[in-house]
């Protein structure tokens, strides 16, 4: 018997097994991202709803702030590359 045949039996098996066991025992637990239809974590097994934590305000930097931090990399990247040119 080709191996070709011998596998495709083998796999339909597999599939009659794994449907007999699912009716038997349930649907096995998903593993992953959960569905977009289930409900978020934050609510329990009750139905009552835990209190969220309020959501942070995003941090961004005024112009000045990106300035400073702007010349800051430029200063470290300059002194990275100096470093390197030297080891090399």
């Amino acid at each position: 018997m080709p191996t070709d045949n011998i596998v495709a039996l083998l796999i339909a098996e597999r599939d009659r097994i794994t449907a007999a066991i699912e009716a038997l025992q349930g649907p096995m637990k998903r593993r992953g991202r959960p569905p977009k239809s289930s409900p978020p974590d934050w609510v329990t097994s009750n139905g009552a709803a835990t209190p969220a934590k309020p959501a942070r305000k995003k941090r961004r930097f005024s112009a000045a702030q990106r300035k400073e931090q702007a010349a800051r990399m430029r200063k470290y990247w300059a002194a990275k590359k100096k470093a390197a040119k030297k080891s090399a």
